[in-house]
């Protein structure tokens, strides 16, 4: 097998294995092979029989050179967001109007990786028509689909996963019912009910998620009267006769049997907690669940309750600690929520949260805890879809639906999902709203809407966007919108290449800002463009005011998104007046920032920037890699370079200087090397420090070149990105 790390760096989003995988040999032997001969290859089985662990199992020791990724699709219930799930699950940023599948055709081309696609039963038809596609125009990929159903597909692999043999059963029951014991303090005598914990793994057909849930209970209960109460159950649905239970029926019958033996309070935190869509953290818990029959005190201690149980599983992630049901485990309790008529009730408290968790992310993120909010909104966003979809089809939600959507613009802009905001704002924005607080809620998608637009380079609608806020704020004397509006606009001239109009418009906005008394990310966004303009005009000098002002302002208040953009102004002032050691410098810290955010348009600008500064100090065929790199990351952000004199001098200075150092053909051959890396190897090799040796292309014999320096001519412009998408 290869190794699937390059230039150090690991590949793939596949979790640690918390606790002991128990058997499986056989099937282990059985998928490897497959996965070695076959593209596709779908595990099938029922519900709670081990088939996401076995797949996640033998794929972490499958090692493509591009690594192993997998896409729960288990949370999404719109067919719309399966592409949006595996862009999300491969890290990629799309600054562009195409569609998310377009995005994974060009970023599959050429790599070889194995993708997973866990839980695809209930989105079989349009998990088959993508994995199709995907295989059809990325050669080296596979495909390890996981689901009740197989996907139909022409060239799939079926491995049907059976329980496990009456062994392996006893063997699991045996390791997880000893580790909970060690975990949460309690005897577990199990050697003298042996026989019993073999008949009750009989009993439960062999299925490891019904085994866990009777390992939770051989705490509170010998393995004779877990084997009772089960038996019991069993006879009440059959009349006597076990063989008559399907296995479908024996892990629900487990299920029910394990809700059956939960104290009141239990069972209602697991019909409440159904109501998540994804992993959710205590507080979350402790808001939603707490009210009638279970105070909110008592939320941590019935969850531990359920945890022990293996009704939830634990896991870390890098917003904390989350807790999950699985999807069997969670249907369950949804029902007996409906059964309660409690659903709508609990719908929208998950509403109320998740607008009031957007809300203190908004707030929170002009302060030193981006980096945290960022981490936060991408662990909830199965929740915050979730919310929004509530709200935008429930008509008296519409309101809220809208203000959802654009109080989420940091996410959208700042963390690379533009394609997904655009949609719910699209959205958004149809739906008619009545009264002060809604009229407000939309002139804010409104901007947030034509923001959007203008960092795809989709300069009509977003006209068209900022046209309508602008209107309807100046008739509702709405100051905040109008100033928004303004901004955009702005921004949008700066597109366009009107930089006197672009100048005119962001110092109306700003002024505006000062006014009301705004002052946030968007704000020193606004100022930072203003600086563009004016290094467009050729005022360096005055650039370089205006973005030190926005560099103290953003160290005074911790942000930390917007100070990148202010730090690669600064660079490219500090390469025009000859001092390349400060410009890599500012680059160094202007990149690994945006990368943080997965900013992908912060990371490329950086990266050009750095090609030139790289050619400065006389290193041509590291500088031709480098701008390979940023060619690479391109099409994910839109038009190279967004077809503008402005922001092409200095690629084109640096393409010239390093042509005339290496000769075109040594040229094109580093350029070539550069495109062949990811985006975080593009990263990291440009992060790397002078002088320190990185793989280049073998030189071939003939070429010209120069013994002089890098040529040192200065642009008429600054490199920096149109002003709506350096606000991205």
């Amino acid at each position: 097998m290869r190794d699937h790390r390059r230039d150090g760096i690991p590949h793939g989003n596949l979790s640690l294995e918390l606790d002991t995988f128990v058997g499986r040999a056989a099937e282990l032997a059985e998928l490897a092979r497959a996965l070695d001969s076959e593209r596709l290859v779908t595990v099938t089985g029922t519900g709670g029989v081990g088939k996401s662990r076995l797949a996640a199992r033998a794929a972490a020791r499958y090692v493509p050179r591009d690594g192993v990724w997998r896409v729960d699709l288990a949370p999404v219930r719109d067919e719309e967001f399966v592409d949006y799930a595996v862009v999300e699950a491969l890290g990629l940023t799309d600054h562009t109007t195409r569609l998310p599948r377009e995005a994974l055709l060009t970023h599959l081309a050429g790599r070889e990786l194995l993708l997973i696609l866990d839980g695809v039963e209930h989105l079989v038809d349009v998990c088959a028509a993508l994995v199709t596609e995907l295989l059809g125009r990325a050669p080296g990929l596979r495909v390890l689909a996981v689901g009740r159903r197989p996907l139909g597909v022409a060239g799939e692999r079926l491995l049907p996963l059976a329980p496990l043999s009456p062994e392996e059963a006893l063997e699991l029951l045996t390791v997880r019912a000893r580790q909970r014991a060690l975990t949460y303090g309690y005897d577990a005598d199990l050697d003298e009910g042996h026989g019993e914990m073999r008949e009750l793994c009989r009993r439960l057909d062999g299925i490891p998620l019904a085994i866990e849930l009777a390992a939770g209970r051989l705490g509170a209960l010998s393995p004779g009267q877990v084997l009772q109460r089960l038996d019991d159950r069993f006879r009440l649905l059959t009349g006597g006769d076990r063989s008559a239970l399907p296995r479908h029926r024996t892990l629900r019958t487990a299920i029910g049997w394990s809700h059956e033996l939960c104290t009141p309070a239990e069972r209602l935190l697991w019909a409440r907690l159904s109501v998540f869509a994804g992993p959710f953290d205590l507080e979350a818990a402790e808001y939603l669940c707490s009210g009638e029959g279970l105070p909110a005190d008592d939320v941590l201690d019935v969850l531990s309750a359920l945890l022990a149980q293996s009704v939830l599983t634990r896991e870390e992630t890098p917003a904390g600690v989350r807790y999950r049901m699985l999807d069997t485990v969670r249907a369950y309790g949804a029902d007996w929520l409906e059964a309660t008529g409690d659903t709508a009730r609990l719908r929208r408290r998950h509403r109320d949260w998740y607008v009031g968790l957007a809300t203190w992310c908004e707030l929170e993120w002009f302060s030193p805890r981006q980096h945290e909010v960022t981490a936060r909104v991408d662990a909830e966003l199965p929740n915050l879809r979730s919310a929004l979809e509530h709200c935008l089809t429930e008509p008296d939600e519409a309101h809220l639906g809208q203000y959802l959507a654009g109080a989420l613009w940091f996410h959208w802009v700042g963390c690379g999902r533009l394609s997904e905001g655009r949609r719910w704002l699209e959205q958004a924005v149809r739906l008619d709203v009545e009264g002060t607080a809604g009229e407000q809620s939309r002139l804010k998608a409104l901007w947030v809407l034509g923001y959007v637009a203008i960092l795809q380079g989709d300069t009509v609608p977003a006209l068209a966007a900022l046209q309508e806020c602008r209107e309807e704020a100046e008739q509702s004397a709405n100051p905040t919108a109008v100033a928004y509006a303004e901004h955009r606009t702005g921004c949008l001239a700066l597109v366009t290449d009107d930089m006197p109009r672009a100048e005119t418009l962001l110092r109306s906005a700003l002024r505006r800002y000062r006014e009301i008394g705004e002052l946030n990310s968007n704000v020193l966004m606004g100022q930072v463009e203003l600086a563009m303009a004016r290094a467009f005009q050729g005022d360096m000098p005055d650039a370089v005011r205006l973005c030190e002002d926005v560099r103290q302002v953003c160290e005074d208040h911790g942000e930390r998104w917007a100070r990148g953009y202010a730090l690669y102004v600064l660079a490219y002032a500090a390469w025009s007046e000859g001092e390349p050691g400060r410009a890599r410098e500012l680059l160094a810290d202007c990149l690994a920032s945006a990368h943080r955010f997965r900013d992908q348009l912060g990371s490329v600008l950086a990266v050009e920037l750095l090609a030139l500064v790289t050619v400065a100090d006389g290193n041509a065929a590291e500088a031709a890699v480098l701008q390979g790199a940023a060619g690479r990351m391109w099409p994910s952000v839109g038009l190279p370079l967004f077809g503008s004199a402005h922001y092409n001098a200095p690629h084109e200075l640096c393409e010239a200087a390093a042509r005339e150092q290496l000769g075109d053909e040594r040229y094109q051959d580093c350029v070539r090397h550069g495109a062949r890396l990811g985006r975080r190897e593009a990263v990291s090799r440009a992060l790397r420090r002078p002088g320190v040796p990185a793989s280049l292309p073998a030189p071939r014999g003939g070429g010209r070149r120069a013994t002089t320096g890098a040529r040192t001519a200065k642009p008429a412009a600054s490199p920096t990105r149109k002003g709506g998408e350096t606000a991205g």
